[in-house]
């Protein structure tokens, strides 16, 4: 390949504003990587995480014991910090009040907002990646365009109108179209499978808080039943 002609020799004769475009597109698709790699960590801890609590939560422990063994609120994930918050408000209305409605409003309140949390978390920076899968095709295509024109600039101002004159504009055009479908391509594949498997996730945190509720429901029922003596 002729070395005036070659991908990095393009790059760097580039026209300024092009080479921003690709210098747009090389930033967001690094940060798009970084994302990818952190948010891909945190789903698989997530996972093991929600799997270890769920098989000591179903092994019949004692749901005071449970309480007292998990860590404090702010070092709690998933399943976890939905039960802690959950058993937290449990325990504090029912030394106020003696209503099991109440209580269980109460209780779902807190998981309710506990859960939020853990959507917060969960889709953390996703919408970075949403971005850059949405962005940078047409990033890359205000570069072509802007490749185009100074085709046909160059064009005007030959004396001779050859492919050699047109050749580099053009070749600086296409490289912004690949570079931005470089950046989206990958962006929006993680995205997908990202999101994907946060809302997996808090399905089954929201399928835990329904039957960690229907426990407390048995539970007051027992304490306030006048049989169950």
């Amino acid at each position: 390949m002729n070395d005036s002609m070659s991908i990095p020799h393009l790059i760097m004769n580039a026209s300024g504003v092009v080479q921003m475009v690709m210098l747009i597109l090389v930033i967001g698709s690094i940060l798009s990587w970084v994302v990818i790699f952190q948010r891909t960590f945190v789903m698989r801890r997530a996972r093991k995480a929600h799997r270890a609590f769920e098989d000591r939560f179903w092994s019949g422990v004692d749901l005071n014991e449970l309480y007292r063994e998990t860590p404090a609120e702010q070092e709690t994930q998933g399943a976890e910090h939905v039960f802690r918050a959950g058993f937290r408000e449990f325990n504090r209305l029912l030394a106020k009040t003696r209503s099991p409605q109440a209580i269980l409003e109460g209780v779902q309140r807190s998981m309710r907002v506990a859960w939020s949390r853990e959507e917060d978390r969960l889709n953390l920076h996703l919408v970075f990646l949403a971005t850059v899968a949405s962005a940078s095709p047409y990033i890359g295509l205000f570069g072509t365009v802007w490749g185009i024109m100074g085709s046909f600039q160059s064009l005007s101002m030959a004396q001779q109108a050859t492919l050699a004159t047109v050749a580099p504009w053009i070749a600086e055009a296409l490289i912004a179209t690949a570079m931005g479908l470089f950046a989206a391509i990958p962006a929006v594949i993680f995205y997908n499978r990202l999101s994907a498997e946060s809302g997996r996730l808090l399905g089954k945190y929201e399928d835990f808080a329904e039957e960690f509720h229907s426990i407390l429901h048995r539970n007051l029922q027992g304490r306030t039943d006048p049989g169950a003596d």
